[in-house]
């Protein structure tokens, strides 16, 4: 088990070699932390605590500072704890990015959900409508909300209230890139919560194991640098003429 602590910047798409699209969401990995490691004779249970992105130490506290400072590091806006990893592999104040993660591994990806807001039934519990004309009385309304003898709402019933904003995790996602030179990570598919906010990559527990071939993504770096080429040539043509 590994993780890594990120922010999603949004969505885009590639293409292989063979033609195929893959919708894939960007995920920015700015160098994690090691603030704390936790022990099973210490703490109960084992796990890492990874502190992502500085903050100025006026907008921090002595307490937050303290403990930062344990591991040689200024202020962090987040802290958050990966357990089940082996943490015989980690030092405190040891830096991880994004090489952690490789093409073709499958991971989880946790983060807070979009929030919608006060919604109705038929947004928040994908129910029914009722028919809109001929009369009816019943359009978008919650329906029966009970029997006549308990005289009372059963636990339980589907009713309108607040509806997203919740922590959200989607599983088995594969990584298709990873971008070193600028600290990004490309995953297939879409993950919780809204533009630059903070997302866990964590491996698979269904599916740790799995490594899935690597893809042929199509680069325009060469054609680019050809294009660039072509343009010196004729350049180079017209001047000598």
């Amino acid at each position: 088990m590994k993780g890594i602590l990120g922010k999603k910047m949004g969505m885009t798409q590639v293409f292989t070699t063979n033609g195929k699209l893959i919708p894939v969401t960007v995920i920015s990995v700015q160098p994690n932390v090691v603030t704390q490691i936790k022990t099973v004779e210490n703490d109960g249970y084992s796990a890492i605590q990874l502190g992502y992105e500085d903050i100025r130490e006026t907008l921090s506290n002595k307490a937050k500072m303290g403990h930062t400072k344990k591991a040689n590091t200024s202020p962090k806006r987040f802290l958050r704890e990966i357990r089940g990893v082996d943490v015989e592999n980690y030092q405190l104040g040891q830096t991880l990015e994004a090489n952690i993660f490789s093409e073709g591994e499958i991971v989880d990806v946790t983060g807070i959900s979009k929030g919608k807001g006060f919604q109705g039934v038929i947004k928040r519990h994908n129910q029914s409508r009722g028919p809109m004309g001929h009369g009816s009385q019943y359009h978008r309304g919650v329906g029966s909300l009970g029997t006549m003898l308990p005289m009372h709402v059963l636990k339980g019933k589907n009713l309108p209230g607040h509806m997203g904003h919740e922590t959200t995790t989607v599983q088995n996602l594969e990584i298709i890139s990873v971008d070193l030179e600028n600290n990004v990570i490309l995953v297939k598919g879409n993950v919780p919560g809204p533009k630059k906010s903070l997302v866990i990559i964590k491996t698979a527990v269904k599916k740790g194991n799995v490594q899935n071939p690597k893809k042929d993504l199509i680069t325009y770096q060469n054609e680019s640098a050809s294009l660039e080429e072509t343009k010196e040539v004729e350049e180079n043509s017209s001047l000598a003429e």
